[in-house]
């Protein structure tokens, strides 16, 4: 049996577009950086949701960018050639040969598809990583595991794995003033040349507070904060920056939502007005949370924030 699309509403439809007006002209002209991951890059519907948005975004006068992932491709691709992956504080171990897959997944593969579609959406997207134009300058990075990692609770090398040093937003702002989309892969460069996988929330916060951005919105597999993360019906609306720490202590933040919030913390406290943690699996996500009255997910602020109501 097929099934019926929902019938239209004029009224509704028109109620809808009143309703995002105050958002797109203030937010027209506005650069936001966008963390793309989860779901929302596996699955056909979400994907071409999330590359409609992206074109009505830049159609509409405002500025994103974006900074993809792309962890279950890469776990896919080491399978294949028989990489055993080995994790330290939620970090892929990655030595030089597993480098050389993880660059051929994020650059050869999952960008090309995001700047495609994105393009057959009707935008003008552009791929880069960190290393073009020195956008991502990084250095190797060494966990201290908090529960000690083979006896030892030193530093640990992990390899080819970095965190970034500083950003060059320069190049940015060129594609900006041809009206192009950035589609970022989080990769660095170090002093010498070496090149490091870098954590793709982080590289986004740093990114939004370079530039810096108006906002900052990262998609994951999670409704939000949740304060108990069994019951979406448990969403925080709203973390204040100096609420972070408390939450992390209590337990509330915990695992892959930890990179999500620090990427938060980064970008707020450079001065980003807000920063959004949603639900990527939800259809339009991105056009839910920036031009609806009541939002879909978890919008974090500082006592800088201006309201946007």
């Amino acid at each position: 049996m097929s099934v019926q699309p929902p019938e239209f509403v004029p009224e509704a439809f028109a109620e809808h577009l009143i309703e995002a007006l105050p958002y797109i002209r203030r937010f027209r002209g506005m650069t936001v950086v966008i963390k793309y991951g989860g779901h929302a890059m596996t699955d056909a519907q979400a994907k071409n949701s999330f590359c409609d948005d992206i074109a009505l975004l830049s159609f509409l006068g405002i500025k994103p960018v974006i900074v993809h992932g792309g962890g279950p491709m890469i776990s896919s691709m080491l399978d294949r050639f028989g990489k055993e992956a080995q994790f330290v504080e939620g970090l892929r171990i990655t030595d030089e040969e597993s480098l050389r897959i993880v660059e051929m997944v994020l650059v050869g593969q999952v960008r090309g598809e995001i700047t495609t579609q994105i393009n057959q959406a009707g935008g003008k997207a552009v791929g880069l990583s960190g290393r073009d134009g020195e956008l991502i300058l990084a250095k190797k990075h060494y966990p201290r595991p908090k529960e000690g990692w083979k006896g030892s609770r030193k530093p640990v090398d992990i390899g080819f794995v970095g965190q970034v040093e500083s950003i060059r937003p320069h190049v940015l702002k060129t594609l900006d003033d041809q009206g192009f989309i950035p589609v970022i892969s989080p990769l660095g460069i170090g002093k010498d040349g070496e090149t490091y996988n870098i954590n793709a929330d982080h590289v986004a916060g740093e990114i939004a507070a370079a530039i810096p951005a108006r906002k900052m919105m990262i998609l994951t597999d999670a409704p939000g904060v949740l304060e108990d993360p069994k019951d979406p019906k448990t969403l925080i609306s709203t973390v204040h920056l100096r609420d972070i720490d408390r939450l992390i202590d209590s337990h509330i933040i915990t695992h892959g939502m930890l990179p999500k919030i620090e990427s938060c913390r980064t970008a707020l406290q450079a001065g980003v007005n807000k920063a959004h943690i949603i639900d990527g699996r939800v259809p339009h996500a991105i056009l839910l949370e920036l031009f609806t009255n009541r939002g879909i997910g978890t919008q974090a602020v500082g006592d800088h924030t201006v309201e946007e109501d």
